[in-house]
């Protein structure tokens, strides 16, 4: 685990252990057993694909550790609106306050704006936080192969679809997508920044590419800033994106979304 990863799960487990002294798991139960709202977001992004068209992951983001503040004007229903109208698959939220400076209220404000499936983007550690991303409105979580034991993963990820919420799990390497082929997601995130470096490359998301099986839906997250890029990645088989900052820094991210990919 790289020092920056260390560090915010560290911050993360103090976090949820606050959250739990503020709103019991019996509390997040009652939320999450009242929820009839699920939307498919596997399915949302494989109706694209089915299509011929790029399934983008459109990430409602306002700042990052390493970038600070990218999107002065954050007005998060406002965006999913203009990511819908332009195309997107599926929505992507920041929730993680410390680091990225999300909020949960930006996911809900963002899922009731739109007819968008959403992904809760957060670094999750602990079985309260699946519940609490259901309660929130979530329609699917993240699991970085990176911040978790393969058993673990495994216990979230059942809990996870328990629940009916999707899993997207990420990795960065070789070794993390052999612990992520044991989960039953057919979603692959390759994350093609380097934890310890910050170096991006797409090369990251090519170089494994061989060893994910055929049934798997292969997400390439981070580096894709240009129409060039898209079609890089879209010539060795890759029809799913997560793209956040480049849409992030646009006057209207729809546009500049519509732009990268039609």
């Amino acid at each position: 685990m790289s020092d920056i990863l260390e560090r915010i799960i560290e911050v993360k487990r103090q976090e949820i252990e606050l959250a739990q002294q503020n709103v019991p798991m019996s509390a997040l139960l009652d939320e999450v057993d009242a929820r009839d709202d699920l939307r498919d977001f596997v399915g949302a992004l494989r109706k694209k694909i089915t299509a011929g068209r790029a399934a983008v992951i459109a990430e409602i983001k306002k700042a990052s550790p390493s970038k600070g503040v990218i999107r002065e004007h954050f007005v998060p229903a406002e965006i999913a609106v203009s990511y819908q109208q332009h195309g997107a698959a599926c929505l992507s939220v920041l929730t993680d306050a410390q680091f990225f400076q999300g909020n949960a209220t930006y996911l809900r404000q963002a899922r009731a704006a739109c007819q968008l499936p959403v992904l809760r983007k957060d670094f999750m550690v602990d079985s309260y936080q699946v519940f609490e991303a259901s309660a929130m409105g979530a329609d699917c979580i993240l699991l970085i192969a990176a911040a978790l034991e393969t058993e673990h993963m495994q216990e979230l990820e059942e809990l996870a679809h328990s629940l009916g919420l999707a899993v997207l799990v990420e990795v960065h390497n070789g070794d993390e997508l052999e612990q992520a082929l044991t989960l039953k997601t057919p979603l692959i995130g390759i994350n093609n920044r380097n934890l310890r470096t910050f170096e991006v490359t797409l090369d990251t998301t090519i170089g494994l590419l061989d060893r994910i099986p055929a049934n798997r839906i292969v997400v390439t997250e981070s580096g894709i800033l240009s129409r060039e890029d898209v079609s890089l990645v879209r010539s060795h088989g890759v029809q799913s994106f997560l793209v956040g900052e480049a849409f992030m820094r646009a006057d209207v991210p729809g546009v500049a979304l519509a732009e990268m990919f039609n």
